[in-house]
């Protein structure tokens, strides 16, 4: 469904990118990370981008699909009707696709965007951002994956993947598919300029 009440003349315009967004429904211990999530909305509206997300209203989804329609941005979001009500779905989105599965979620918010980017999160965060990464080393996309390692949250998981390596379940070339940075603007920039859009380059120009 779309919400033509949220819908202005910058939302209808062709967006210079679309970053598909993967994140909490939680808002997380620490106050920074939704002043992150609040950034990366503002981000992609100031750069005329397009933010496409699971679409729920809580927690960093939320703050991050909120920044983006303040500033401009068209959003789509991306919701099983299963939890349209267990996710409070965000009803504001400029677009909001309510599907049957998780599948067809992924596969939606995937065909929608030119990159992907990872914020801390919980289980669901984890599972997009594995399968997506999985999907690039199949060759099924191209596409580039960020992940956003904000004050070392992901450190673990990174330590325990390079294990992973060292054992010889996994190579380094795998993990070259995935653009790891602690701060969120250089990151967006790096995976924007990766996608190789025109004028990707000039960001701030945008």
């Amino acid at each position: 469904m779309s919400n033509p009440a949220s819908t202005s003349k910058t939302a209808l315009e062709k967006p210079a990118f679309s970053l598909c967004v993967y994140c909490g429904s939680r808002p997380g211990a620490a106050p920074q990370y939704a002043e992150t999530a609040r950034t990366i909305g503002q981000w992609i509206g100031e750069h005329h981008g397009q933010l496409v997300y699971g679409g729920g209203r809580a927690g960093l989804m939320g703050i991050l699909a909120d920044a983006a329609l303040e500033a401009g941005a068209r959003v789509i979001g991306v919701i099983p009707q299963a939890l349209v009500d267990r996710e409070n779905a965000h009803l504001g989105c400029t677009e909001l696709l309510v599907v049957d599965t998780m599948h067809e979620r992924k596969r939606l918010m995937a065909e929608h965007s030119n990159a992907f980017l990872a914020l801390p999160g919980g289980i669901g965060t984890f599972e997009e951002f594995f399968e997506t990464w999985t999907w690039r080393q199949l060759g099924y996309h191209d596409k580039p994956l960020g992940l956003l390692n904000q004050g070392g949250y992901y450190d673990s998981m990174l330590e325990f993947l390079s294990h992973s390596v060292g054992q010889g379940f996994m190579n380094d070339a795998q993990m070259d598919l995935i653009e790891i940075g602690e701060q969120a603007v250089p990151l967006l920039e790096l995976l924007i300029e990766s996608a190789g859009l025109p004028g990707a380059v000039n960001l701030d120009e945008i």
